[in-house]
């Protein structure tokens, strides 16, 4: 069953980056509001009341009741721009529905349960999968979409084919892969390193070494005394 949220906005005649800093400035957000053959219209909301609003639902998927110079139309927020280092939305498209005519939209999947791949084998669940497209009137709108993957085993996976949503088309592949069990990881075995500065010990000799090496021999320190020279030149007496 859809999940309605309301809102209230205001026109926007100024457009343009300046004109836009300068309405987040005044604790407001840029906004516009486009669809069925409407010109597209810019708009301003509190930014507080869009946080509040926004708390706890699913915003692809939930109609956002918009009242805009005292007339309500029926949107679903097409775009939810935020600031790229702080949380605060810069910006958000609404794109008006009509009650009367089917809508194309994406919902959130939600799993449920614990697979027995996991409790049982050490597993691992991998949702590869977070979101659907479904056709579906505005009135049934669902505001995700539950899967039970409880059954799961080691290798065993869960398709797009698996889900049921009443009253709506899915529009997604069939065979499409929403999660899936996986095996355990191997611990890895790290070999161990020698670390930097650590002196490695040398092989022990296993030849007995000899008396004389390490030792000095005698006598080869000594000083051998000089030889005599024979005086140059003539005989002895």
């Amino acid at each position: 069953m859809a999940h309605f949220v309301a809102l209230t906005a205001n026109p926007r005649t100024a457009t343009g980056k300046g004109a836009a800093r300068q309405v987040r400035f005044q604790k407001k957000v840029p906004a516009v509001i486009y669809g069925h053959g409407r010109t597209s219209q810019a708009l301003e909301v509190d930014a507080q009341a869009l946080e509040k609003a926004l708390t706890g639902i699913e915003p692809a998927s939930t109609i956002i009741e918009l009242t805009l110079e005292g007339k309500k139309a029926r949107t679903l927020i097409r775009e939810i721009q935020r600031h790229p280092v702080r949380p605060d939305i810069i910006h958000v498209d609404f794109y008006e529905i009509r009650a009367d005519e089917k809508v194309k939209l994406r919902v959130p999947v939600h799993l449920i349960g614990t697979p027995d791949g996991v409790r049982n084998a050490g597993g691992v669940l991998d949702q590869v999968t977070r979101e659907v497209e479904i056709e579906v009137m505005p009135e049934h709108i669902p505001d995700r979409v539950e899967l039970d993957v409880a059954a799961l085993t080691i290798g065993r996976s869960v398709h797009v084919r698996d889900l049921q949503i009443p009253h709506a088309t899915i529009l997604t592949l069939a065979d499409l892969t929403i999660a899936t069990v996986v095996p355990p990881r191997a611990e890895e075995v790290v070999a161990p390193t020698t670390e930097a500065g650590t002196e490695i010990a040398e092989p022990e000799l296993i030849r007995k070494p000899r008396e004389e090496e390490g030792e000095a021999v005698e006598g080869e320190a000594e000083v051998k005394p000089a030889a005599e020279s024979k005086p140059k030149g003539g005989k002895e007496g």
